[in-house]
């Protein structure tokens, strides 16, 4: 079933990981995607792959994404879904938080969020309405030791999220969040280093501890997460705005 036929969506960080799970699942539901991200290369490998567009673009510079949302909207007439999935992890104890990491993990996780979100707003009203997905994950949800930044990134995001939403309910623009678990990507590679370091275990141990821990007893796929993404996307969920789905197998209940 083409569950968004004909709709354009646009994702953000859609080159490999999560945001490729994305993209090939929209796309495999009916949409035209355009695969944005800083690595142009990568992009457009997604947007071969699925039959899309790729659209360089780094979500800490505002400009570009004005930029890259007008160059889709010239090209394909306008932006029906926005999925603003970019973002970035970085553990610190206190005493190791720099003013440059603040920044960073903020003009992306959070910045990203909110000025992709201006830069297609203006054209979702002129073609009546759109859906909007931010990610924000079970680290917004609670506290973690050592990852204070990137918790109070992704507990702002589900904030912008339930703001947005209400800004917007009168202009038939829906906007909803995804709140991942532990779910397998390269990314957790990295995530799993940065946790040897902090907790003195071998690589690899961490990664395995954290999918055990999970009630359904394994790590999420990206496509566990992207699936979803189309849910909330379509018509199907046309009466459900400013909520956080938690897709984690059951780490956080709420």
């Amino acid at each position: 079933m083409k569950r968004v036929a004909g709709k354009v969506a646009l994702v953000t960080g859609g080159a490999r990981g999560i945001g490729r799970a994305i993209c090939e699942a929209l796309a495999q539901a009916g949409a035209k995607v355009v695969v944005s991200d800083l690595r142009l290369e990568e992009a457009k490998v997604t947007a071969d792959a699925i039959g899309g567009m790729a659209v360089e673009m780094n979500v800490m510079d505002f400009d570009a994404i004005k930029r890259g949302v007008r160059q889709v909207e010239e090209t394909l007439g306008g932006i029906d879904i926005l999925v603003n999935n970019a973002g970035i992890f970085s553990m610190a104890s206190i005493d190791k938080i720099t003013p440059e990491d603040y920044r960073r993990q903020y003009d992306i996780n959070v910045g990203g969020t909110i000025f992709a979100c201006q830069a297609v707003v203006p054209g979702m009203k002129k073609r009546g309405g759109g859906a909007i997905i931010n990610f924000s994950s079970q680290a917004g949800r609670r506290g973690e030791p050592n990852i204070t930044i990137y918790c109070s990134t992704k507990a702002a995001v589900i904030s912008i999220t339930q703001s947005l939403a209400l800004e917007l309910a009168g202009d038939n623009i829906r906007v909803n969040a995804i709140a991942p678990g532990v779910i397998d990507t390269p990314m957790w590679d990295v995530v799993d280093a940065q946790f040897a370091e902090y907790e003195n275990k071998p690589r690899g141990q961490k990664k395995r501890e954290v999918g055990e821990a999970v009630p359904l007893g394994r790590m999420g796929d990206p496509k566990d997460v992207a699936d979803p993404v189309v849910f909330l996307a379509s018509d199907e969920a046309r009466y459900i705005t400013a909520q956080t789905l938690n897709v984690d197998g059951g780490n956080w209940m709420s």
